[in-house]
């Protein structure tokens, strides 16, 4: 938690947002990032809500947990954690986790095209520990279960039944992230010695049946790398991080991200960052403490993460000093905002709008340090675009 830390490329995930092959392929080899001035200015003092912004930024709260969101009657959840918008005609629909156990599930809350918030809902219910997940190209949630044999669920933000997945396998999921290029979705383990999975649907677009398989390489932090399928996805009484011979081990797997050929996924037990090069079948270390120089770099707890229209990347805090870090595809890295007073607390589910012009965000345990004291925020300003 209390390691500075850097990332080295910028990525997207989602698929919400499409980019040039040109950003890409200057972002995705490029040297580690270091220290610079934020392209949007140094912070200025904690606004009402008691976040530090830069200049032309605002924020908003637009709920508490165990209050009723403003203008529904529906009481939002304990504990938000990993989250996603979807387009909504003219408005938008953010959804979020919640990671307490039992209970779990995520809700979701609209937005019109001004974004005012026009209703709120459950989309998820009597699951465990809802952490993170990931957005699918035909516009789901996929909500991963954080508990030993936990399962994967396919939200739809909109309201309609969840349904579970177990084809994506049984095990401590947290982060889930799609290729439409080769129709995976990939997907973190969080243990300390955790796995690297990648999901094949029979179907692209349908979750029943599949292949799930585990990635093998060596014990070194760059190489090359096969996939292998994992023998029974069910995890028991296998484990399945432990039913293929060589499969590489990571630790604590937790936000996963893919981008032009290239999957992105964090390790917050060590605080790196994976790079697995789909193209050539090669993986690298994008990331490590142990590469900034000169330190300290102003990233703690490397967790969620997400991207914004402009090419830069938005990297939530689990713990550290609660900021959201901003790393730029030129490399640099800086502060965009930090959270006051909530120490006790985790930065969680980051996710913009598609216009790119608004951001949203949580703090898990907000001033109290309990799940039920989470809040979920709105900034607004000019993000580049």
């Amino acid at each position: 938690m209390n390691r500075r830390t850097v990332l080295r490329t910028a990525v997207i995930g989602g698929g919400s947002v499409a980019f040039s092959g040109a950003l890409w392929s200057g972002a995705a080899h490029a040297a580690p990032a270091q220290n610079a001035a934020s392209p949007y200015g140094p912070l200025q003092a904690a606004d009402a809500n008691g976040i530090q912004l830069p200049a032309g930024f605002t924020s908003r709260i637009v709920a508490r947990s165990g209050q009723t969101v403003s203008g529904t009657s529906y009481t939002w959840h304990n504990a938000p954690d990993g989250g996603a918008v979807f387009a909504d005609g003219s408005g938008w629909i953010y959804v979020s986790n919640s990671e307490i156990n039992p209970g779990g599930g995520a809700s979701a809350i609209k937005f019109n095209s001004s974004a005012a918030i026009t209703g709120a809902y459950r989309i998820l219910s009597n699951t465990r520990q809802n952490c993170a997940g990931g957005k699918t190209p035909w516009n789901k949630w996929l909500s991963c279960e954080e508990v030993s044999l936990g399962y994967v669920y396919e939200c739809d933000p909109w309201g309609s039944a969840a349904v579970q997945r177990p084809a994506l396998g049984k095990f401590k999921h947290e982060a889930a992230a799609c290729d439409p290029v080769r129709q995976a979705i990939y997907l973190t383990e969080d243990e300390s010695n955790g796995c690297f999975y990648r999901f094949l649907p029979s179907t692209w677009g349908n979750l029943a049946s599949g292949t799930l398989q585990v990635l093998k390489a060596g014990t070194a932090t760059s190489g090359s790398f096969t996939w292998a399928t994992v023998p029974d996805p069910d995890g028991s009484p296998t484990a399945t991080r432990d039913q293929v011979s060589g499969a590489k081990r990571f630790n604590g797997g937790e936000g996963c991200h893919y981008a032009n050929d290239t999957v992105w996924f964090t390790t917050k037990g060590d605080n790196r960052v994976w790079q697995v090069n789909l193209l050539n079948s090669t993986y690298e270390l994008a990331y490590d403490d142990g590469l900034v120089n000169p330190g300290p770099a102003p990233l703690a707890g490397v967790d969620n993460i997400t991207g914004s229209t402009a090419g830069d990347l938005y990297v939530a805090e689990d713990g550290g000093n609660m900021e959201i870090c901003m790393i730029t595809p030129d490399d640099k890295i800086s502060v965009f905002l930090r959270v006051t007073g909530q120490s006790s607390s985790e930065i969680c589910g980051p996710a913009f709008t598609p216009a790119g012009n608004r951001l949203y965000f949580s703090s898990q345990r907000g001033t109290s340090g309990s799940g039920s004291g989470g809040i979920t925020y709105e900034i607004t300003g000019p993000f580049r675009t």
